[in-house]
């Protein structure tokens, strides 16, 4: 694999209204409300004890990567010879979650329980001398272990998709990009909840809730400082150096395929989820955008097995089964 090199930029950074395309019903109760109730802080406390998720198969493979063995954890099996599956890299800021955690390890239970095999990948984190483009390969080697060898997992290749929470989204547009610029096969489908695709965040279109977020605890804010120290961390030095693999929300997303987005109302990089879904749209990649309304950052750590997040799993569940039949 050769080092990355710089893509083009997208036509512009300036977010703008984003359609909702394939917005679920709402969750009856937002964060806001969790928040007003004593119990709130702790609802919030990504260290609380959450639900399991479904039994299913589960093993355990390891790729062999250009910085050493990459472990992926498989779940479930597949339902039918055309059944889409979904090679997935989870979030935590480059530094941290893996994984055992929910974003990862419920999601990827409940897909499967429903027919849909994820292959969860384990990347390396940005610590301890870490940086780009180390996670980027490993997310690489995950996906090329994928294709390999879903033959032997009864999974037909050409339907793997692939996608991220947070950091993990970062990880899998940037490794999507590199498939165009390579001349290798894309997946089938992006599904991407809350990306962090800019060092900057833009704002929301729609701006907001002040009040909402003056609440919300600072673990669950995501400020231009944080931003951009989470961004230069992966980067391993100032953001101007960055290759568009690292920071793929200013690249050119010609090309890239079909690609499903969850964002989350009360979200600081709400902005960064809908400018990458204009740009999208205007490279003429068709997109599907859903809208965790009460959701805030990490929405799918925070509401595992709890009836709020249950509209995005279903969201991300049609988009898989959409890919079967694209």
């Amino acid at each position: 694999m050769t080092l990355p090199a710089n893509r083009p930029a997208a036509g512009t950074r300036t977010p703008g209204a984003t359609r909702n395309k394939g917005q679920a019903e709402a969750p009856a109760a937002g964060f806001a409300e969790y928040l007003a109730r004593p119990e709130g802080p702790q609802f919030l406390d990504p260290d609380a004890l959450r639900s399991p998720g479904p039994e299913v198969p589960i093993r355990s493979v390891t790729a062999d990567g250009r910085h050493g063995p990459v472990a992926i954890r498989i779940y479930g099996e597949p339902a039918s010879t055309d059944s889409p599956a979904l090679v997935w890299l989870h979030g935590g800021g480059f530094v941290s979650g893996s994984l055992d955690i929910p974003e990862s390890d419920y999601l990827a239970r409940v897909l499967a329980n429903r027919g849909t095999p994820v292959l969860s990948v384990d990347y390396r984190l940005a610590r301890d001398g870490v940086s780009f483009p180390i996670p980027h390969d490993d997310a690489l080697a995950g996906w090329f272990w994928a294709r390999k060898h879903a033959g032997s997992l009864g999974l037909d290749p050409d339907l793997l998709c692939l996608g991220g929470a947070g950091a993990g989204g970062n990880l899998a547009v940037g490794a999507a990009l590199y498939l165009i610029d390579a001349g290798k096969t894309l997946p089938a489908k992006l599904l991407l909840a809350y990306p962090f695709l800019h060092a900057e965040l833009p704002p929301p279109a729609a701006g907001l809730d002040e009040d909402v977020m003056a609440g919300l605890p600072r673990h669950l804010r995501f400020r231009l400082e944080d931003s951009i120290r989470t961004a230069e961390n992966y980067v391993g030095g100032p953001v101007s150096m960055a290759s568009s693999y690292a920071m793929p929300g200013y690249a050119d997303p010609a090309g890239l395929p079909p690609t499903a987005l969850i964002a989350c109302e009360y979200d600081d990089a709400r902005g960064s989820t809908e400018l990458f879904a204009s740009a999208l749209e205007r490279a003429g990649v068709p997109v599907s955008y859903f809208l965790a309304e009460g959701g805030v950052h990490g929405h799918l750590n925070h509401t595992a097995g709890l009836p709020e997040g249950q509209p995005a799993l279903d969201f991300l569940a049609r988009e898989l089964a959409a890919a079967r039949r694209a």
